[in-house]
């Protein structure tokens, strides 16, 4: 199983759970983050005033898939999320070993379901 980690823009959260619910992946979690990347931040004007918002607010998307299903839940964030511009911005996979359905006890893959 994998576990995807993707931090995009706010706006396109709900883009980016269609298309995970369009091939079949359900369940997701997601918060709100903030940080920055190669932009390093922005300025904005408030009150006549240009101050530095370093800590760009994003959402991170967490979602577990299996293993043959993570190319494909990939490519639907990667393009639900593209807008071009610097900003978009990334997702981290990684191995998970185990996982448990507290109600059922049920681990593994059958956990997912």
């Amino acid at each position: 199983m994998k576990r995807i980690e993707a931090i995009v823009r706010i706006n396109k959260l709900e883009d980016v759970k269609l298309a995970l619910e369009d091939i079949g992946v359900y369940g997701l979690t997601c918060d709100q983050v903030r940080g920055y990347g190669r932009q390093q931040g922005q300025t904005d004007l408030y009150r006549g005033s240009t101050y530095a918002l370093n800590l760009i607010p994003k959402m991170r998307i967490v979602v577990v898939t299996r293993d043959s299903e993570c190319e494909q839940a990939l490519e639907a964030i990667v393009q639900a999320s593209h807008s071009g511009e610097i900003g978009d911005g990334k997702i981290f996979v990684s191995e998970v070993l185990d996982v448990v359905r507290i109600r059922t006890g049920e681990r593994g893959e059958a956990a997912l379901l």
